[in-house]
């Protein structure tokens, strides 16, 4: 017994045909979506590639630009064959091969699966490249004279101000690194000379952040100097005093910025499933119901459609039993191989 069986006269053939036509192009646009949005998501991932610790984060936006162009391309075709489908003489050019389009069509649709399942995963791997890409990113803060270094104090300048951050995990983490150049530092002096000589690193350590982890929004001008020294500066307490930076670390603004990019992306794409899954069945029902014609001479006999020729269970065994003999006669393969290589 076909599984979803519909009988289909002249009529409802046509209809059916113009039908997935018109939903192939509207795939044919989802898939153009997809690719925008994975070009989208590198352009962006692009942007910050310098507080990234690896290039692994670029694999899913690659992957995204890549279905959206397989989608175009096969809905695209699909739609071709749809349209064919209402002459019979161009259907047939089309009729061998529409088996194997149908069966790379679910393929397909698994791997688009994949993909936005991915696009909800990468969340976590992202929290960890973030936070070691940040922490050297704030160690190579000072190195504006280095080449291939001199444009992170601006990249992390430019980007605490717009994520309105500050540090890794909040504006502490400024205090355990050196971010002025020894450049600007002056060695004669005893301040510099007591706090590089303070820790073992010899490091020029303070309790203060640089200026765009400045809050712009705070009435009093920005303490961001001797932030922990309460007597360097008028009425104030570090301990109860509202600071004028900002508390939020770098790591979960970014992370929140681009899980909220993913989340919406996978969402769609989903949706672009649910298209996708749409028009294979509809193709299915087009090739199956031109392929039963009570006479095939006569395009106005009736004709039925179907899903699947068998049930899920029974076409489930025939693929079990094909491949099982598929598996079988390899082994007779190399049997036959074995016993001709002993005789010669």
């Amino acid at each position: 017994m076909a599984l979803m069986l519909v009988k289909f006269d002249l009529k409802k053939r046509v209809k059916l045909a113009q039908s997935v036509w018109f939903m192939y192009w509207f795939a044919v646009l989802a898939g153009v979506l997809v690719f925008s949005m994975g070009l989208f998501f590198k352009i962006e991932l692009r942007k910050r590639s310098e507080l990234m610790d690896n290039n692994e984060s670029h694999f899913l936006p690659n992957l995204l630009i890549f279905m959206g162009l397989i989608a175009c391309g096969i809905n695209t075709f699909g739609g071709k064959v749809c349209y064919d489908s209402l002459d019979p003489t161009k259907f047939a050019k089309w009729k061998p091969m529409l088996k194997s389009f149908l069966v790379f069509c679910v393929v397909f649709n698994a791997l688009l699966f994949v993909t936005a399942l991915l696009c909800f995963l990468m969340r976590i791997p992202l929290q960890f490249t973030l936070a070691e890409g940040l922490r050297n990113g704030m160690k190579y803060y000072k190195d504006t004279d280095t080449p291939g270094r001199c444009y992170m104090k601006r990249t992390l300048d430019l980007m605490q101000m717009e994520f309105r951050c500050c540090g890794n995990d909040n504006y502490r983490d400024w205090f355990e690194i050196q971010w002025v150049s020894n450049r600007y530092l002056d060695f004669s002096a005893k301040e510099v000379k007591d706090r590089i000589g303070s820790n073992v690193d010899g490091q020029y350590l303070m309790d203060g952040v640089p200026f765009s982890c400045c809050n712009p929004s705070s009435p009093r001008p920005c303490i961001q100097l001797q932030m922990t020294n309460n007597s360097a500066h008028y009425s104030y307490d570090h301990y109860t005093e509202e600071l004028n930076v900002w508390k939020r670390g770098c790591r979960y603004a970014l992370l929140s910025y681009y899980g909220g990019m993913m989340n919406t992306i996978g969402a769609l794409v989903i949706l672009v499933i649910m298209l996708e899954i749409a028009v294979t069945v509809g193709m299915q029902y087009v090739n199956s119901s031109l392929s039963t014609l009570a006479n095939p001479e006569d395009p106005e006999s009736e004709s039925e459609g179907w899903i699947l020729e068998k049930t899920v269970k029974e076409t489930f065994t025939d693929i079990m039993d094909k491949m099982k003999a598929m598996g079988k006669g390899g082994k007779v393969e190399e049997g036959g191989e074995a016993a001709v290589a002993t005789v010669s």
